[in-house]
């Protein structure tokens, strides 16, 4: 009995691979044929069974063979679809561009203009990252939007490039607060400068302000003593801004504060000046210091200046 049923599993099983084998060769046979006609119906159907590799698999061998043919516009039309359902966004961009253009005056030529931008934005990486694609797709979906200004998709294209420029926001005060942590004090600052200038409405604005003052006075603080006057002012002059443009900021009260410690600045390094005028030993000793824009926080040197935390 045993090995009956031990017999007629075996069946099974041949009879399973045979048929899987089947299948293959049917599609192998028919993915290197020249019937393009049943190949192109085959494509189509599993296509729409989402059995896409299998499609691409006709579909890359049917878009040369149909190029210049009435048939063309369908399958090129089907083709990007693939790779996009595919998720290669690279491939599919680059044939929604190409039929948007080889097919200008197709009912969908809008629709793949779109798509190809669409795919630039799912290509997109995270703000950390190269931006080379934010950018890029940023100007395909304006590109959309000043091509089909009437287009029921210009909603969603201008959504999905704030939503890129927030990326690349977020990537530039990511890496202006980078400068201030490692302590390029003057980098912060004009690194600082350009975000606002660049997204002057952007939602880091206080803080932003409040950091400028912060690497500002840093930079002041570690440079030499014949810098630290103009530099302390910019400090001043920044803080100032600060305390009239955020009146209840919660950074207020550090704001004045550097105000309070660049002024104190101005009168050391006015002091260390006067000595050095009359004492060339001083006078050397501050010529053979190296002015940098890179420096140790004053908390981690241990001396006593006080270090005003954000």
């Amino acid at each position: 009995m045993f090995k009956k049923q031990l017999t007629l599993l075996a069946c099974v099983f041949a009879l399973l691979i045979i048929t899987l084998g089947s299948c293959k060769s049917k599609y192998e046979k028919l993915r290197t044929s020249n019937d393009n006609a049943k190949k192109y119906s085959e494509a189509i159907k599993l296509y729409n069974k989402k059995e896409y590799s299998k499609a691409l698999g006709l579909f890359d061998d049917l878009v040369t063979r149909y190029r210049g043919r009435a048939e063309a516009e369908d399958l090129f039309y089907y083709y990007a679809y693939t790779n996009y359902k595919l998720r290669d966004y690279t491939s599919a961009r680059y044939h929604f561009k190409t039929f948007a253009e080889t097919y200008p005056s197709s009912a969908r030529a809008e629709e793949c203009r779109f798509m190809a931008a669409y795919c630039y934005y799912l290509d997109s990486p995270i703000f950390s990252l190269d931006q080379t694609n934010t950018n890029s797709a940023i100007d395909a979906l304006q590109l959309f939007i000043n091509l089909y200004p009437k287009s029921d998709r210009v909603a969603e294209a201008s959504k999905l490039i704030q939503n890129l420029r927030d990326k690349l926001e977020e990537k530039s005060y990511a890496n202006s607060k980078l400068y201030l942590t490692i302590s390029d004090y003057q980098a912060a600052v004009i690194s600082f400068g350009n975000t606002l200038r660049d997204y002057p409405d952007t939602k880091y604005a206080e803080e932003i302000n409040f950091l400028t003052i912060k690497a500002q006075y840093e930079y002041a603080f570690h440079s030499r003593e014949d810098h630290q006057e103009d530099r302390y002012n910019q400090a001043i002059a920044f803080a100032q801004q600060f305390v009239d443009g955020y009146p209840n900021s919660k950074y207020l009260k550090d704001a004045k504060d550097y105000i309070k410690e660049s002024n104190q600045g101005i009168v050391r390094a006015k002091s260390v000046l006067a000595e050095a005028f009359s004492n060339p030993r001083i006078a050397k000793k501050i010529e053979s210091k190296k002015d940098t824009v890179l420096g140790t926080p004053p908390s981690e040197k241990g001396n006593d200046n006080k270090k005003i935390g954000n």
